[in-house]
């Protein structure tokens, strides 16, 4: 029904390419008012990918990491960053204990459940440390096949999209303060954006928290590449380093300690957080159902395992230790 409903999709983006792309402009316009929050506006992007199509397929993944990046480094900003930085250094020990343990948990998992090598690997390192850009950082490493990434993107892409709806509240559920909540969902959620989707969802404090960590968990692809590269025994590839974290951190030095800066700053966040809600939806309405379909149980089950494990895991951690 799915494949049907996006081929229905595909032709009418084609037969009606002027609606398809006036239907397209208005969510994305509707995305950057404060009346879409992130979860519903990823929501409309699936929706529109099954009904009226993505006229703008071709730029999207590019818009999106483009826009992504900028949002991430608008939002360092409105940041304080002594506490920033305090929140990077708990981080640093959940993080390291965290992406250590998954991997070899989904190494084992790969091996029990009969999962090809890279594939299972994939799949690890996207619930690890970062989602889609680690994913797709790591395959140029093992120049693996398209089927073994689409098989490791469209697990992430379930799971991922899940969390974005139910961590606030499972978090609010517990009562979870919001310091505690962020940085479970930078270890637990998969994709830097819906870290931050999730976590501005559930306040300001929480913010800064899920997205200082989160940032600081994705420069682990770096080392994870060249131990990939060691252990499946391929010639070392070019692995592009998160440079726009480095910016991210320049504007939270900025926005702590340049005070002319000061009135601009809730302007500069606002438009940070619209352009977050605009990369999910893009995010949504760039999903390929080809992908997704290339997910099996055995792939799918290894990343639920691997999922349900960092979360619960991270929750019990935040509750002990961060009272």
């Amino acid at each position: 029904m799915a494949e049907v409903n996006q081929e229905h999709a595909t032709r009418f983006s084609q037969k009606y390419p002027l609606v398809s792309k006036i239907v397209f402009i208005t969510a994305a316009v509707a995305c950057l008012t404060p009346w879409l929050t992130p979860p519903i506006a990823l929501l409309i992007g699936l929706i529109l990918a099954q009904t009226t199509g993505h006229p703008f397929r071709q730029y999207n993944h590019k818009a999106t990491q483009i826009l992504l990046q900028v949002s991430v480094v608008g939002l360092g900003f409105g940041m304080n960053c002594v506490t920033a930085i305090n929140a990077g250094k708990e981080g640093i020990i959940f993080s390291a204990v965290s992406i250590l343990t998954t991997l070899f948990l989904g190494y084992g998992l790969g091996r029990i459940l009969k999962i090809d090598a890279k594939t299972s690997h994939l799949i690890s390192s996207g619930t690890a440390i970062c989602g889609g850009s680690a994913i797709a950082a790591i395959s140029k490493v093992l120049n693996t096949e398209e089927k073994q990434t689409s098989v490791a993107l469209g697990t992430v892409f379930i799971l991922n999209s899940i969390a974005l709806f139910i961590f606030p509240a499972i978090g609010h559920s517990l009562n979870l303060t919001q310091h505690q909540f962020g940085i479970w969902a930078a270890i637990a959620i998969h994709d830097t954006s819906s870290v931050v989707g999730a976590s501005s969802k559930y306040g300001a404090e929480a913010l800064q928290t899920a997205t200082t960590v989160k940032l600081v968990r994705a420069l682990w692809i770096v080392p994870l590449a060249i131990a990939t590269s060691f252990i499946f025994r391929q010639r070392p590839a070019k692995v592009k380093i998160p440079y726009f974290i480095l910016y991210f951190i320049l504007a939270m030095i900025i926005g702590t300690y340049v005070p002319f800066i000061a009135p601009a700053i809730p302007y500069l966040t606002m438009a940070a957080k619209s352009g977050l809600t605009l990369t999910l939806f893009l995010i949504g309405a760039g999903s390929s159902y080809k992908m997704l379909k290339s997910v099996g149980y055995k792939p799918l089950l290894q990343g639920v395992i691997l999922w349900i494990f960092i979360s619960v895991t991270a929750l019990w951690a935040v509750e002990s230790i961060l009272k």
